[in-house]
């Protein structure tokens, strides 16, 4: 990565010179265009922001120090007055923004990611973020990486705290972490930074770990099958479950070939991942957990109890195996839950289903079915994984048992939402 050039120091530096006669023969904003150029040409980042900021105060006749209070001007009394310029406040605030991208954007070319972040939070998308830290990922050279002490390093650690920690690409950071740390700090680091977020924003990075870990289980089976002769060549190109297959599915063999922690662990977070690749390996990574001794394995929480069998029916039903099964798996498991002791979770999980497969009428009976928890609310629920009642009332065109719920549960709000929805409804019906 680029260093910044020191800055020049002493009496001796002509820029001085040039600033004082600039400023006399040509004015204040002359000199400022000087001093800009100077310091860029220096990759002097810090001082070109502060000399924006100073430019702005000065040209827009504001105290050059101290605490900015700017009063608000007078609004025009009549219709007719033109439109009043723009407010010194609202001026500085935009030409703040600008030497915030004119200096976070080098920074950040020259791998000083942190510090071209502490600029660009307040004046760029995370979209634009994203793109630069991905283009700049591209651009490190792969056989310094990892090695203490050198500069790529260090990018690429703080690409991973502004990417995974900062939350501007979760996927894109953990993507690095998981190729320097393993799996296992991966996954922490996915409950810690991630789990929280929006389910839209989860999903690039639940399906990196899908895959990495479906890779690695797909690896070490074909691998532990060949060495016992119980592998032909031509299957060894196959996935999970067309191995499992070949090998007469290992129902009774003990082997194992991953963490079945890390297994579990990626089964769950996979639950927010809605396209069919994602979705293949994740059911082809529960068939692989159902094949697992007993011993090894652990309990999850209603209706996941059986992490292995329940995530086989979820993933599988999304795919086409064996939907009414899986169906009255969720719907069971929502009847016989106790909500004191499992939550709303498994009358979620059922909802979940049952949109994603397109019954829009069965989810919004099992929404309004939905035992009301005190406490805390499901992780689908938190993260936006579930339909509002409104959607799913309007998707199954049934908005009357909605306002029914409405009434007897005093929920004013939701029921003239419903009312608009259905006027929206049938005005589109008309056009």
């Amino acid at each position: 990565m680029t260093n910044a050039s020191p800055a020049p120091t002493g009496a001796s530096d002509p820029l001085f010179d040039a600033l004082e006669s600039t400023a006399a023969s040509a004015g204040i904003r002359a000199m400022f265009a000087l001093l800009a150029e100077r310091l860029a040409a220096q990759q002097r980042w810090h001082a070109l922001f502060d000399a924006r900021l100073l430019e702005a105060r000065a040209t827009l006749g504001l105290p050059l120090t101290g605490e900015l209070v700017i009063e608000p001007e007078a609004t025009p009394a009549t219709p007719a007055s033109p439109a009043p310029l723009a407010s010194p406040g609202s001026e500085v605030d935009a030409r703040s923004l600008a030497a915030c991208r004119e200096v976070g954007w080098p920074l950040v070319e020259e791998g000083q990611v942190a510090a071209g972040w502490m600029y660009l939070r307040a004046a760029v998308t995370p979209a634009e973020m994203a793109e630069r830290l991905a283009g700049l990922v591209a651009r490190l050279p792969a056989q310094e990486m990892g090695a203490a002490d050198n500069p790529a390093e260090e990018t690429a650690q703080e690409i991973i705290h502004v990417a995974l920690w900062e939350g501007v690409d979760p996927a894109l950071g953990l993507s690095l972490l998981l190729a320097r740390n393993g799996t296992c700090n991966a996954i922490t680091a996915y409950e810690q930074a991630v789990s929280r977020l929006p389910a839209r924003r989860q999903e690039p990075a639940a399906r990196l770990l899908v895959n990495h870990l479906y890779s690695e289980i797909r690896a070490n089976l074909a691998h532990d099958l060949a060495s016992r002769g119980r592998l032909a060549t031509a299957e060894n190109g196959t996935g999970i479950a067309g191995l499992l297959d070949a090998a007469g599915g290992l129902t009774d063999d003990g082997s194992i070939h991953v963490d079945v922690s890390h297994l579990q662990s990626v089964l769950r977070l996979a639950r927010v991942c809605t396209d069919r690749e994602t979705l293949q390996q994740a059911w082809e990574l529960a068939r692989y957990g159902c094949r697992l001794p007993p011993e090894v394995v652990y309990p999850g929480e209603p209706p996941f109890e059986n992490v292995a069998e329940a995530s086989r029916h979820f993933f599988g039903a999304q795919l086409g195996h064996d939907v009414p099964q899986a169906v009255a798996y969720f719907r069971k498991a929502a009847v016989l839950a106790k909500v004191e002791e499992a939550g709303t979770l498994p009358s979620d999980t059922l909802m979940l289903l049952l949109w994603r497969l397109g019954r829009p009428q069965e989810a919004l009976h099992a929404a309004l079915q939905r035992p009301h928890a005190e406490g805390m609310p499901s992780a689908p629920q938190a993260i936006g994984m579930l339909p509002s009642l409104v959607e799913l009332a309007s998707a199954a065109g049934d908005f009357q048992a909605l306002r029914t719920a409405c009434r007897q549960h005093g929920d004013t709000t939701t029921f003239a939402a419903t009312l608009v929805a259905e006027q929206r409804a049938a005005s589109k019906r008309v056009i």
